[in-house]
This record gives structure tokens, sequence and C-alpha cells, in this order.
């Protein structure tokens, strides 16, 4: 998964024609720590896809604009647009967070 350090490159990156993959996380957060410890299965799994991590923390800005109001939370973007949203509450396990990209993408 490759960070994202600035609003001018993750609006480069969401631009894509391809739908983009994206974690909202930030170092503090217990839940985002659980999640790292399953994200390389489900990563794999939808190998075909880019993925990206934001630390909401230090890109300020796009958690609010993208209405992340909790971390961590799982967006898919193609074409500058997002278009799918897991909240925090939903990507607790690697089933729920696969079920969700399955829904999305397939």
């Amino acid at each position: 998964m490759k960070a994202i350090q600035s609003v001018e490159t993750f609006n480069e990156i969401i631009a894509s024609e391809q739908p983009v993959i994206i974690k909202f996380y930030a170092d503090w957060c217990p839940d985002c720590k659980r999640m790292d410890m399953f994200i390389d299965g489900v990563i794999e799994e939808f190998n075909n896809y880019d993925w990206y991590e934001v630390n909401s923390d230090e890109v300020e800005g796009l958690a609010e604009k993208y209405e992340v109001m909790g971390i961590p939370s799982m967006l898919i973007f193609k074409n500058g647009e997002k278009i799918a949203h897991q909240h925090s509450a939903y990507t607790k396990s690697p089933e729920s967070v696969s079920e969700f990209l399955h829904q999305q993408l397939d």
C-alpha cells in the first residue's frame, strides 16, 4: 500500500479511470493497527487494484472533504469521484472489508 503525502498527489491518484482503494488512518488509532494485521490478505485478494493510504492527521482537509468521520475507513474512487465508502465501524475484520470490496468492485 502506497502512502499519499499531499492533496495534489491524492487528486492525481483518484482521477484514475480504474477504481483505486484508499485507506484513511491515523497513527494513534487502535482499530487502524488491528486492520494492519489483516489487510495484507485483503490486498492480495484484490491485487488487481491500486491501494493507497492517507494519514488523516498529516494530509489535512481530505477526511473532511470526503466525509471520513471515523478511521480506519476504506474509500473507492474512480474518475475523481468517491464511488464507495466503508465507515470505520464496518472495517473490523478481513471478511467485512473483503465483502465490501466484492460488492463495490465485482
